[in-house]
C-alpha cells in the first residue's frame, strides 16, 4: 500500500521539460516539413515558457504569428504533445527580435540610423523590373486578337476591390504581355496603390537569396505588402520546386488578403511543364487570356505608330505604302509585334542614315534577307537539331552540361542567332532562361570549331541548309 501510494505521488508531481519537448519536436517537424518551409516559418520561433499545459512561442512579427497561428498550429500541438506525453495547447505571441546594445560613445555621436525601408530597418526591400513609362494602356495597339486581355487588364488596375482577382495572360515572345503587366504598375501606382513588378526570375533569385540568408519572412512581408503582384515569364519559375512551391503560398496569400495578381507566360498553365497540380488548377481558376497574331489591320497599326514616334524623333517619314508592304509581308514574316517593330526600325534607320528615298522596292531589298530569315523559327532549330542530334526538346531547356547535350545546344544557339532576327537575350529565354553571355558564348565557340574541326563544320551547314530550304524532317 506505502509502495502504490509513493508512486501515486511521483505521477502527481512529475514536471514536463516542455524546452526540451520544444527542441525534440521542432527537429521532427523539420524532417516532416522540409527545409524550405521549417525555415520559413518554425526556425524562428522561440520558447518562451509553460504554465500547466499551455506552451508559449514568439515570433517575431504579426505577419508571421497570424501564419503560423493558421497553418502550423496544430502541427506543433501535436509534435509537443508526442514527446511531452502531454494534451498541450500553444499560445503565440509577438516578440520583436532585439537589436544589440550600442557600443559607449567616447567620440562623436553615430551616424544617423539607416531609413526604413518595407518597415525593416536597414534591410533593402525586394527589387523590382524597372517600369516603362511608354508602355501604357493608351499606347497599347489593340485588335481582335489581344482586345479582350487589354479590357481584363484594363479593368483589374482602375478596380480597387471587385473585378478581377487573377488575371493570367499568355502568348508567344514579343505579343505584348510585358507591356500590358507594365501598363497595369503604371496605372496601379497612379491610382495610389503598390505595384510590385517582378520577372520569374527574379522572384526565384531574390526568394533562394533570403532562403540563404534566412530572411525568408521578410521577403514574403515584402511580396504582401503589395496591392498589386505581377509575375512576368513564369515558364522560368518552374526550375526550382522550392520556388514553386513558394509561388503557390504566395498566390493562396494573396487571394487571402483580396489583393490582385497578374501572371505572364508563354503557354497556358495546362501546358507549362514543372507545375504542381495544385498550382496549375491554383492559375487555372483565374481568368486566363491567350494573345494571337494579330491581324493586318491591327499590324498596320502598329507600324503607324512606329512611324509617328520615328518621324518625332529623327524628322523623317516613312511613306504610308512602305509601312502596308510590311503589315502585308506573308504569315511567318512578322507574325509578333516585336517582329514588326524590328522590320520597321531596320527599314527607317536605314534609309535615315544612307539618306536614300525609302520606297516599296528599297524597303523589299533591305527586308529580303530578314524576311526570308524569319520563316525560321527558334522552335524549328530546336526540334530539327535536336532530331540530327537524336537529343529530346527539353534537353535544351535542362541545366546539364555534359558534351553530348551542351555542344548541340550550342549549335542551336548559334542558328538561331544566324538564321532569326532574335535578340540574344530572347534566344537565351528560350533555351533554359540562359542568359545573353551564354548565347555568345556558344556562338563564338561554333565557330571557332568550325574553324578547326571540318567534320563539324559540315554538321552545322548541313542544318543551316536544312533550315534554309524549309526541309520537313531529317529522318524518315
Amino acid at each position: 500500500m506505502a509502495l502504490e501510494e509513493e508512486k501515486t505521488t511521483e505521477s502527481s508531481e512529475r514536471t514536463v521539460d516542455y524546452g526540451a519537448c520544444w527542441l525534440e519536436a521542432r527537429e521532427k517537424m523539420r524532417l516532416d516539413m522540409g527545409d524550405p518551409v521549417f525555415d520559413a516559418w518554425i526556425r524562428p520561433l522561440s520558447f518562451v515558457g509553460a504554465e500547466g499545459n499551455e506552451v508559449k512561442l514568439s515570433a517575431l512579427t504579426p505577419f508571421a504569428r497570424n501564419w503560423v497561428d493558421g497553418h502550423h498550429k496544430q502541427r506543433i500541438e501535436r509534435a509537443l504533445s508526442k514527446e511531452s506525453g502531454e494534451a498541450v495547447t500553444v499560445a503565440i505571441a509577438v516578440v520583436p527580435a532585439q537589436k544589440p546594445a550600442a557600443p559607449v560613445q567616447t567620440a562623436p555621436a553615430a551616424a544617423p540610423a539607416a531609413p526604413v525601408e518595407n518597415g525593416t530597418e536597414g534591410r533593402k526591400g525586394l527589387s523590382h523590373k524597372v517600369q516603362q513609362p511608354t508602355q501604357t494602356f493608351e499606347t497599347f495597339v489593340s485588335g481582335p486578337a489581344n482586345e479582350f486581355a487589354l479590357r481584363a487588364a484594363h479593368d483589374l488596375a482602375t478596380e480597387d476591390r471587385n473585378g478581377i482577382p487573377m488575371l493570367y495572360i499568355h502568348g508567344g515572345f514579343g505579343y505584348g504581355k510585358s507591356h500590358l503587366l507594365n501598363a497595369i504598375a503604371l496605372e496601379a501606382q497612379k491610382r495610389g496603390r503598390k505595384p510590385l513588378f517582378l520577372g520569374a526570375e527574379d522572384f526565384m533569385r531574390q526568394f533562394l537569396g533570403a532562403l540563404n540568408r534566412k530572411e525568408t519572412l521578410s521577403f514574403k512581408e515584402d511580396l504582401r505588402a503589395a496591392d498589386v503582384l505581377l509575375i512576368d515569364d513564369l515558364q522560368h519559375l518552374c526550375r526550382s520546386t522550392y520556388t514553386v512551391a513558394e509561388f503557390l503560398h504566395t498566390l493562396n496569400a494573396f487571394s487571402d488578403l483580396r489583393r490582385k495578381l497578374v501572371v505572364a507566360a508563354d503557354k497556358p498553365p495546362t501546358a507549362i511543364e514543372n507545375l504542381s497540380a495544385d498550382l496549375r488548377a491554383r492559375l487555372s481558376g483565374g481568368l486566363v487570356i491567350g494573345l494571337d497574331t494579330p491581324d493586318r489591320a491591327t499590324r498596320l497599326g502598329i507600324l503607324k505608330r512606329c512611324a509617328a514616334e520615328f518621324a518625332r524623333t529623327h524628322d523623317f517619314e516613312v511613306p504610308v505604302g512602305v509601312l502596308e508592304h510590311i503589315a502585308d509581308s506573308e504569315r511567318g514574316a512578322y507574325d509578333s509585334p516585336r517582329d514588326l517593330v524590328g522590320a520597321f526600325n531596320k527599314v527607317a534607320m536605314y534609309a535615315d542614315l544612307t539618306k536614300q528615298p525609302l520606297t516599296v522596292a528599297s524597303a523589299c531589298a533591305i527586308l529580303g534577307q530578314a524576311a526570308a530569315a524569319k520563316k525560321v523559327s527558334i522552335e524549328d532549330i530546336q526540334r530539327k537539331t535536336a532530331e540530327f542530334y537524336k537529343l529530346e526538346l527539353r534537353d535544351f531547356q535542362s541545366p546539364m552540361r555534359a558534351r553530348k547535350v551542351a555542344r548541340p545546344r550550342q549549335v542551336a544557339m548559334y542558328l538561331a542567332r544566324e538564321l532569326t532576327m532574335r535578340s540574344l537575350p530572347e534566344i537565351g529565354k528560350r533555351f533554359g532562361g540562359r542568359d545573353h553571355t551564354t548565347v555568345l558564348h556558344a556562338c563564338r565557340r561554333v565557330v571557332a570549331l568550325c574553324d578547326d574541326d571540318a567534320m563539324f563544320k559540315q554538321e552545322v551547314d548541313f542544318l543551316r541548309g536544312v533550315l534554309s530550304k524549309g526541309t520537313l524532317p531529317l529522318a524518315a
